[in-house]
């Protein structure tokens, strides 16, 4: 496995998360990381990423000033603080890692199995 994400669960509108993916070496060595969401009955949807060069990052507009992506080197864990959660948050996040800062699922090599993130109105 190389990705694993962990930490999504119930919480109320208004709530934070903090979700975690677990990289081996190699997924860790890419360029890039980020998250990706899919909500019920919708299609895959990115939500931020990050080049660890240059500190670059790219949120979507639906997440930007609440959500934070960052790393730990020593852990090879990538992370994801949400805050202000609403109920269109509500999806299953899945972790990724490439080449190339990219809103398009198919530029990224590695991808977790994806935890399920549920907010409640």
């Amino acid at each position: 496995v190389q990705l694993q994400a962990s930490g999504g669960g119930l919480v109320q509108a208004g709530g934070s998360l903090r979700l975690s993916c677990a990289a081996s070496a190699r997924a860790f060595s890419t360029a890039v990381m980020g998250w990706f969401r899919q909500a019920p009955g919708k299609e895959r949807e990115f939500v931020v990423a990050i080049r660890w060069s240059t500190g670059t990052t790219n949120y979507a507009d639906s997440v930007k000033g609440r959500f934070t992506i960052s790393r730990e080197k020593s852990k090879k864990t990538l992370y994801l603080q949400m805050n202000s959660l609403n109920a269109e948050d509500t999806a299953v996040y899945y972790c990724a890692a490439g080449q190339f800062v990219s809103s398009e699922s198919n530029r990224y090599i590695f991808w977790g199995q994806g935890t399920e993130v549920t907010v409640s109105s």
